[in-house]
């Protein structure tokens, strides 16, 4: 994708690569959310729009701990030598990120929101004067996101909603109007899925009446027409639904065979 500026109320948007960072506020101290993948045209961008404005960037905030959203990271501090960078599980030098923790510049009142799923990690965060979500990597402007930890992940869509947000600036993807219609799709397509894989678990009648069903049989039944070079993504979706089954009763898990069944108590769909 080639490198774009988009300009917002009070938020500049860089793209780069796929990866969308941000530049917060107005006056000389300025917010960025993310550093993206550490390309030499993003730096020199940011550097253009600091000396024009005659800014300088105070605080970073780093959604998540993946590679195109912190390799930019050592290219800002020699943009801004005095920049603190934040993240959740900091690394040397960072600093943390908790819930509800507030970074203020003119112009602009954020407010951290702790957000796993994505990641571990993964932090979001609402921006008061436009009642905006940063969404990271959890809501994206185009397709659904991919997730370590399902259950997790959930919750944070769940509490994103809440925030009953008018628009969404996620990490990659074009900006999101509505976000909460966003979230509720996201949601409804997890539930979809849940409730297809234990209705295969639960019937007698597929796969030559086996009740045991390894992660690929699944997959292959879900995605009957699924290239083999995605395929272990998808088997990965999988495991992690059915290990919040799991996790909730309604799924057993044979380790001696990597197999899983469906409980033996009933639960309604």
């Amino acid at each position: 994708m080639a490198l774009q500026l988009v300009k917002l109320p009070d938020v500049e948007r860089f793209t780069l690569q796929g990866t969308n960072t941000y530049l917060i506020g107005r006056g000389n101290q300025r917010l960025l959310i993310d550093t993206g993948e550490g390309r030499p045209a993003w730096s020199q961008t940011l550097e253009s729009i600091l000396t024009e404005e005659k800014a300088t960037i105070t605080s970073a905030l780093i959604t998540h701990w993946h590679h195109d959203h912190v390799n930019g990271i050592q290219d800002l501090k020699k943009l801004c030598p005095e920049v603190r960078v934040y993240k959740h599980d900091p690394d040397e030098g960072q600093f943390p990120i908790e819930e509800k923790d507030i970074f203020h510049v003119e112009g602009a009142t954020l407010e951290a929101i702790y957000s796993p799923g994505h990641t571990q990690d993964h932090m979001s965060f609402w921006l008061k004067e436009e009642n905006s979500l940063f969404t990271g990597d959890n809501v994206l402007g185009q397709g659904t996101s991919a997730f370590e930890e399902l259950g997790p992940y959930l919750s944070s869509l769940e509490t994103l909603r809440a925030k009953g947000s008018v628009r969404g600036y996620p990490g990659h993807g074009p900006v999101i109007e509505n976000p909460g219609s966003k979230i509720t799709e996201y949601l409804k397509h997890r539930q979809e899925r849940e409730d297809e894989i234990l209705r295969l678990l639960r019937s007698r009648n597929s796969r030559e009446n086996a009740i045991l069903w390894s992660p690929k049989d699944l997959a292959q039944e879900i995605y009957p027409k699924i290239p083999e070079e995605v395929m272990l993504p998808a088997i990965n979706g999988i495991v992690q639904v059915l290990m919040k089954l799991e996790n909730e009763g309604r799924v057993s898990y044979h380790s001696e065979r990597g197999l899983y069944s469906a409980s033996k108590t009933k639960h309604a769909l």
